[in-house]
């Protein structure tokens, strides 16, 4: 018999190379929306080339809260457009993008302190230290919340090399 263990990270690469292998088979597991991770590393953007699926990020600290932008207040950045409930939060946006824009790049925290990259659901938010983290789900930010500090610390590590495609 033969067996193995796995960490958390290494089932998480067996997850996304299975994800991954039936979407290119035509399985529609990708498509369909139950796991769909994200493949490039510039800041996450919806289908419809919004980021954070056209939510205000000024809002999470504003309002404590995801709100929709609105499609007549927008601002480019990192080429990406982002949408905003007001003028007001467009323009603190583009003062200080630093400041409201998520965390790696959009990204799940949660999935980048495993090592990887997955799309987020703009409901699945946390703002610590200042700073906004969005995650795959409010599953999987169940998990993340387990350990905010460490977590947090791990993607710090890693996002360097997942931004830098390595």
């Amino acid at each position: 018999m033969l067996r193995f263990q796995l960490s958390r990270r290494r089932l998480g690469v067996v997850v996304l190379a299975g994800g991954l292998t039936a979407g290119i088979l035509g399985a529609g597991v990708l498509g369909s929306g139950i796991f769909a991770p994200a493949l490039a590393i510039d800041p996450v953007f919806s289908e419809d080339g919004l980021a954070i699926h056209g939510y205000d990020p000024v809002a999470y600290f504003t309002d404590g809260k995801p709100v929709e932008g609105k499609a007549e207040f927008t601002h480019g950045y990192e080429g990406t457009v982002w949408r905003f409930a007001t003028a007001a939060n467009r323009d603190a946006f583009a003062a200080d993008p630093a400041r409201y824009a998520p965390q790696y790049g959009g990204y799940c925290a949660w999935a980048v302190a495993e090592g990887y990259t997955a799309s987020t659901d703009p409901d699945a938010w946390h703002i610590e230290s200042g700073k906004l983290y969005l995650n795959y789900s409010k599953s999987v930010q169940e998990q993340w919340a387990e350990d905010i500090p460490g977590n947090i610390s791990e993607a710090d590590t890693n996002w360097p090399g997942l931004k830098a495609g390595n």
